[in-house]
């Protein structure tokens, strides 16, 4: 008889965003590989996936591009999944306003060291160097209780950090977009490369086939969501989706692959990143009509 096969280690946030994209492939709503199947999803927050990757304990997680940019020797870049697109960066906050030069020096709170948002203030502001790493949901109420003189912030902080007293002093995103032409590419879905090729394929469709379902079925992970997301308002959960999920979600597409490409090699030329290889893209996949 043929042995059953060692199911898939996958971890992802519970952000809306990634909850909402793979609903569909943890609860059998997408077409099966018979070759796959998946251990229980791991949830945690953005770093913790990060550090996970480093000691390559996932199969297939999500992980900050910053990140990815430091372990191309172990994971390729699925196609589908990634959150990147226009509008949507960090937010370089503070209790009030102030110029970017005033805060070298300052305690800048940064939600994980190899995050896109805190290698997007390198980029921007190489003299705040004075970084404190915290967890996402505590730089605000850190922020304005003064245990810190600014922040950047990522996912729903975007919508609420006016509601904590906070003030804008750059939106990063908007900076790398005008600085670089292209979307800000913010994190990505990767497989291990010891998978093997055939594995990797297969994990890549049944992933373009839970986002596409999602978007087809919107209302089927709505408990799912709510239930790892219980704190956050139901309108900031929808505009949360709606920012993060789109069309470089579906499929990289040519755009996609060039505004990662542009995000590696500015690291990389900055020293942000370490050289790495260029081999980082699994492939395009193409998803028919029923999902599979």
């Amino acid at each position: 008889m043929p042995s059953t096969p060692a199911p898939l280690t996958i971890g992802y946030s519970p952000c809306p965003n990634d909850t909402f994209i793979f609903h569909a492939l943890l609860h059998g709503a997408v077409g099966r590989e018979a070759s796959l199947c998946f251990a229980p999803e791991a949830l945690a927050d953005v770093e913790t996936l990060n550090e996970w990757a480093f000691a390559r304990r996932l199969d297939v997680t999500k992980l900050s591009f910053h990140a990815f940019g430091h372990v191309l020797d172990d994971y390729v870049l699925l196609d589908a999944g990634s959150a990147l697109g226009r509008g949507c960066g960090p937010l370089l906050v503070a209790r009030e306003q102030c110029e970017v030069a005033a805060l070298a020096g300052k305690k800048i709170a940064i939600p994980g060291r190899y995050t896109t948002a805190a290698m997007l203030l390198r980029l921007f502001a190489p003299h705040c160097d004075n970084l404190v790493v915290m967890r996402f949901d505590r730089i605000m109420p850190s922020i304005a209780a003064g245990e810190v003189d600014a922040g950047v912030i990522i996912h729903e902080s975007r919508f609420t950090y006016p509601f904590h007293g906070l003030t804008l002093v750059r939106d990063l995103g908007e900076w790398w977009e005008g600085e670089s032409g292209h979307p800000i590419p913010l994190g990505g879905i990767v497989a291990r490369r010891a998978l093997g090729d055939a594995v990797i394929a297969a994990v890549a469709r049944l992933v373009a086939a839970s986002v596409r379902w999602a978007f087809a079925h919107p209302g089927d992970s709505r408990d799912y969501i709510r239930a790892h997301a219980q704190e956050m308002d139901e309108e900031v959960t929808r505009r949360h989706i709606n920012l993060y999920v789109n069309d470089f979600s579906c499929q990289l597409g040519e755009a996609g692959r060039a505004a990662v490409a542009e995000f590696l090699r500015r690291g990389r030329m900055t020293g942000v990143l370490p050289a790495g290889r260029d081999d980082w893209f699994a492939g395009p996949v193409a998803v028919d009509d029923n999902g599979a």
